[in-house]
This record gives C-alpha cells, structure tokens and sequence, in this order.
C-alpha cells in the first residue's frame, strides 16, 4: 500500500531562552530587515529543508514561525506510539531507532521528538537529548512535565540558569508537581506560586520606518 504525503501547516514558537549560545538565538540580536536572508537562512538550516518557511514574525524574545511540510503524520504517531511501548517494554535502542523514523515521517511530531528527548537523556545523551526536548516545546504548547524534563537535561548540561527557569515556569503551572518542587528547593530557589512574569511581546509587521527590534518576514517564492 502506497501511503501519501500529507501537506500541512503548523505555526512554531521558538523562545530565544532556549536557544542562547546557538546559532538559533543568535537571529535575536539583530533582527532589522537588512539580515533577513541570512536570519531565514539559519533559521531553514535549524527546521530542515524539507520545512518550507511561509512567514516568520520576529520579536525580541521569540519568533512565531508558520511553516509547510509534506509528511505522513498518522504513521508517524502510530510509530511513536510503538516507541514508546518499546522503551517501556526496556527495548530502548530498539525504540530510539523507531522515534528518529518517525520524525522523518513528520519532522513536527511533538510525540516523537519528546519521547526522543526522554529516552535519551535517560540514556544520558544530554545535549542530544536537549535538542529535541526544544523541537517538542516549540511544536506544541508549555506543560508541566516538559519543563521539568528541559530543567533536568539542562543541570547535567550545567546550565543551571536556565534549569531555575524551567523549573520555575513547571511550578507556575503546576504547582502541585512535588518533582518540580524539590528540584527548586536543591537549587536554593523557594517556590513562588503566584509569579507573575511581564507579558510577552507580541511580534508585529515592519512598517515604514521598521521599528527596531521587531519584524515580519515572507520568504520570496
């Protein structure tokens, strides 16, 4: 049976806090129209050619990214799920090799890249682990469980700045998850349940003149 590929578009978020000290971040320091080639370059070069970039809007601490891909997304899930059965069952090598199938199947996959991400900083592949802990966050929305996963993965990476940081948006929205909160508590952080953080800036469209600092791209067919 001939499976087809499925066009579809999805819109990323990706934060600059995940990304500082990678060439990712790095779109952030500038982002006036004169670097639009080389930020939609590295940005292409981050997602995989097989994503086409359909707009970007750029904000000082994230980019809304909408995207286009052609993929076999319910292989894909029936893959991750699979996987995930397998790593269970202690077939972890067996399931790592399914998962990186499966995002070749669907590159956006949240299911697969964060069980990906589990599985290997279980096998304590951190910074590979990281990596796809990241795509998950930006293919989807913020929970609990993630954050934490991302504040684990990033102490043994020794970025402990940013650990406190997941850790402290885990408790934010969970602040019942007892692992969230011993781990803040081993950091010499007390829990805040009421943290409020400054409203996020929302990125808007250059105009004439472009005001610095934000800014809205359309790749050129």
């Amino acid at each position: 049976m001939v499976v087809n590929k499925v066009r579809q578009r999805k819109r990323l978020t990706i934060l600059r806090d995940d990304h500082i000290g990678d060439p990712i971040g790095a779109m952030f320091l500038d982002c006036s129209p004169e670097h639009q080639d080389a930020i939609l370059e590295r940005l292409g070069d981050y997602l995989g050619r097989r994503v086409k970039i359909l707009k970007l809007e750029l904000a000082t601490d994230r980019a809304e990214v909408e995207i286009e891909v052609r993929s076999m997304a319910e292989e894909a899930a029936r893959l991750a799920a699979t996987a995930r059965d397998l790593s269970r069952k202690g077939a972890r090598r067996g399931a790592m090799f399914m998962l990186r199938d499966a995002l070749e199947l669907d590159p956006i996959n949240r299911n697969a890249a964060l069980a990906l991400g589990l599985l290997l900083a279980e096998l304590e592949r951190y910074a590979e682990a990281l990596r796809y802990l990241k795509l998950a966050r930006e293919c989807g929305t913020d929970d609990a469980e993630l954050l934490y996963s991302l504040g684990r993965v990033s102490l043994n990476l020794d970025r402990t700045a940013a650990a406190i940081d997941y850790f402290e948006r885990a408790f934010e929205l969970d602040p019942g998850h007892f692992a969230v909160r011993r781990a803040l508590t081993e950091l010499g952080r007390k829990p805040k349940p009421h943290l409020k953080r400054p409203r996020a800036e929302k990125p808007q469209p250059w105009s004439a003149p472009a005001p610095k600092g934000n800014g809205q791209f359309e790749p050129q067919a």
